[in-house]
């Protein structure tokens, strides 16, 4: 007995239903019955976003806004209530910003963003000037690095006006990211991590403010800035010692602040970790601590050997990261003679 498909007079199945009947022993189904390419069934044909087709669109919104702020000035407008189309064209622009966004066109959405973000101020509308300065920035760290940081300090002035100090402190981390990743300019980061800590404290947020302090002192020893990193180093250390969550972390702050008075003069090295092993006393059994005085060891003695083998030994349990290679680099080449890599 021939068996026949009742399917046969449905539209089109998509591939995976068909691939199901087939695993369940169903005979081979007739053509009217298998996907056709480019129907809803069929993946192999999907169409690509059409972002000529949203940028056109966000064109016609820029317009459109550019209208209502238009008649919002004539004389009639005034009478009767011109700052409704002010706010209809606060809106269109972040619709047109948006849509170009979708387009992938940083730079236009940007522009628009700010062209909100002026409108909202002349409607006394602060905290929205400020959100759309920031959404502003945002748009223009894909296109222009340089633009994205001059929206967020507008945005960063509105907000400090207000005394929204955190929000202002978490766009200048933005704009310390944008001068250390795009536009390498690590003075000019440091500046705003010291700006975001100065405000993080005085809004008592110490973890947020040790977190940017910590990055300036990171970067100012890479700068030689020595005795700026040392200060820091030690200001969270001696923080972190009296917490009980955080005291485990004081020994590698310590450790930090050593290796930078090292790279000044072996003495300081040497009478620094006395007082660290004073102040804290878990200090002393610490990893860090011990290799810092087989360092010290290995420096009066001018054994380029002996100090590379306490750095490998270290290495070999607790990774030396960027930072690190550095400082023990720079303290290796004071010994005489040596031109040769930690490893």
């Amino acid at each position: 007995m021939q068996v026949t498909c009742p399917l046969v007079h449905l539209r089109p199945l998509s591939s995976s239903v068909v691939r199901a009947l087939l695993c369940c022993g169903f005979p081979a189904l007739p053509s009217s019955v298998l996907p056709r390419p480019g129907c809803p069934g069929d993946s192999s044909r999907l169409p690509a976003m059409d972002n000529s087709g949203k940028e056109a669109e966000a064109q016609a919104l820029l317009a459109e806004a550019e209208r209502k702020v238009k008649n919002s000035q004539s004389f009639f407008s005034g009478l009767f209530g011109g700052s409704s189309k002010i706010e209809e064209a606060c809106e269109i622009y972040s619709r047109a910003a948006n849509m170009f966004k979708m387009a992938k066109s940083w730079s236009a959405a940007g522009n628009a963003f700010c062209q909100a973000a002026q409108l909202h101020l002349q409607l006394q509308s602060k905290h929205d000037a400020a959100t759309s300065f920031v959404d502003a920035g945002n748009a223009f760290k894909k296109a222009d690095p340089q633009e994205a940081i001059n929206c967020l300090m507008r945005a960063i002035e509105i907000y400090t006006d207000m005394g929204r100090f955190t929000i202002a402190a978490k766009h200048h981390i933005s704009i310390a990211e944008i001068y250390e990743t795009e536009l390498v300019d690590i003075e000019k980061a440091i500046a705003h991590y010291e700006q975001s800590a100065d405000y993080y404290k005085g809004e008592e947020s110490n973890s947020s403010a040790n977190k940017c302090l910590l990055k300036v002192a990171g970067y100012a020893a890479q700068l030689e800035q020595y005795q700026k990193a040392i200060e820091i180093y030690e200001q969270v250390g001696t923080n972190a010692m009296d917490s009980p969550l955080l005291k485990y972390s004081a020994k590698d702050y310590f450790f930090k602040a050593a290796l930078c008075h090292f790279c000044i003069d072996m003495l300081n090295a040497k009478l620094a970790v006395q007082k660290y092993e004073e102040m804290f006393p878990a200090f002393s059994d610490s990893r860090e601590c011990k290799l810092v005085k087989k360092l010290l060891d290995a420096h009066e003695e001018q054994n380029v050997d002996s100090y590379t083998e306490s750095v490998k030994e270290y290495d070999s349990i607790s990774r030396l990261d960027q930072w690190l290679t550095t400082m023990l680099l720079r303290i290796k080449k004071t010994i005489q003679g040596d031109e040769e890599d930690l490893r």
